[in-house]
């Protein structure tokens, strides 16, 4: 036994501000029944998110589509991995919209796994999927957080094409990282598909927003992630989400740190002194996370 106990990694404990307590055990169940009735899922379950409690017992979930099979290995990432997902329900995108009109959603964010195995990477779906809401309660808005589409601008103009109000796509974290964060994708890339997404909405859709975020304590340095933001505000992306990251099972990457508070806020300062119209940053911060108080207050 004492020879098992030594070579079992030990797990750090959490600091004080990352521990959140999860109460709402019915909300959770309930939410969960009505979604799987209509075999939906969402990334707060799969992605293992600590604000999940809190957001299904605000009656907010962040809908993940095309499956929940990923195609993609990313080290950060909880959601099960294939390399052949199989075939995508026809009846997602209905489905979707329908669970966020009972849900009375006035703000519906929309995300998924990688579907490399596809043409077009899933992007058809995901307009569909945006169709759908628009529909259903058009007096909602809808914010899609996409994959890269292997870099295929056309895919990303489809889905933009169906008008979502707030077009995310996520960094995830610096470029020295991405080979051991994510291996299967490209931090030029990335920024590409968000500076070709915000020119494009500008051209068919008055006053739409970009964002994307990154996840903090995988070894970035400060100066880092201060080159990230000043990225990002050159390809004019409107909102920034920094949170940080924790490791949702041991299969996945180790925290090398868990950042302070004040170094949340010192990030968020300077985000905005780039000229961002909105940083969100904190430790729970999480890309979708009151998604809808984020757009609310650029509004007001």
């Amino acid at each position: 036994m004492d020879a098992l106990i030594q070579l079992t990694p030990a797990v750090p404990r959490l600091p004080a501000w990352l521990r959140k307590p999860r109460t709402h055990f019915d909300a959770v169940h309930q939410l969960k029944s009505e979604l799987r009735r209509l075999n939906l899922h969402t990334v707060c379950e799969s992605a293992r998110c600590p604000n999940m409690h809190e957001c299904f017992h605000r009656g907010t979930a962040t809908f993940m589509i095309l499956g929940n099979l990923c195609t993609r290995g990313c080290g950060f990432c909880s959601v099960p991995k294939s390399r052949h997902p199989g075939a995508l329900d026809p009846d997602e995108p209905a489905h979707v919209a329908r669970m966020a009109a009972a849900m009375r959603l006035r703000h519906v964010v929309i995300t998924s796994v990688n579907r490399d195995d596809l043409p077009d990477g899933g992007s058809e779906h995901f307009a569909a999927t945006v169709r759908e809401l628009r529909a259903a309660i058009p007096e909602a808005r809808i914010e899609v957080l996409t994959p890269d589409f292997q870099g295929d601008l056309t895919a990303v103009a489809r889905v933009l094409d169906a008008e979502p109000h707030i077009f995310n796509h996520n960094m995830e974290t610096v470029p020295r990282l991405y080979q051991r964060v994510r291996p299967q994708a490209d931090y030029r890339q990335s920024l590409d598909v968000l500076r070709f997404a915000k020119l494009h909405r500008d051209t068919c859709m008055k006053n739409a927003l970009t964002k994307s975020g990154a996840m903090l304590g995988l070894g970035e340095t400060r100066d880092e992630v201060y080159q990230l933001m000043r990225d990002l505000r050159a390809a004019d992306v409107d909102i920034v989400t920094l949170g940080q990251y924790l490791q949702p099972t041991r299969r996945n990457l180790p925290v090398a740190e868990f950042v302070p508070p004040a170094r949340f806020d010192e990030y968020r300062d300077f985000g905005l002194s780039l000229g961002f119209k909105m940083v969100f940053s904190g430790p729970l911060v999480r890309s979708s996370y009151m998604a809808d108080a984020v757009a609310a207050e650029i509004r007001t």
